[in-house]
């Protein structure tokens, strides 16, 4: 991807938080670690879901402007 640092991209549309996490999961299980996810999610709570569900799950949120967001693979 030109520029993009994202090895994976996946748009989530309208998909509310929490189903929209549950396949994020499992997007994210499928990615080698440290690789970068950009995530597009027109949800209004991602700003705050998002960055909370990375502190959770150890993986590194790089990048967060609604509605694209970088998160990178733990590397576990």
């Amino acid at each position: 991807m030109d520029g993009d640092p994202a090895d994976e991209a996946w748009d989530a549309g309208d998909l509310a938080c929490g189903p929209m996490l549950l396949a994020l999961r499992a997007r994210l299980e499928r990615l080698a670690p440290g690789r970068v996810f950009r995530l597009t999610t027109r949800d209004e709570g991602a700003p705050v879901d998002v960055p909370a569900w990375c502190r959770l799950t150890g993986h590194r949120l790089v990048l967060a402007a609604h509605p694209i967001y970088h998160l990178e693979r733990r590397k576990d």
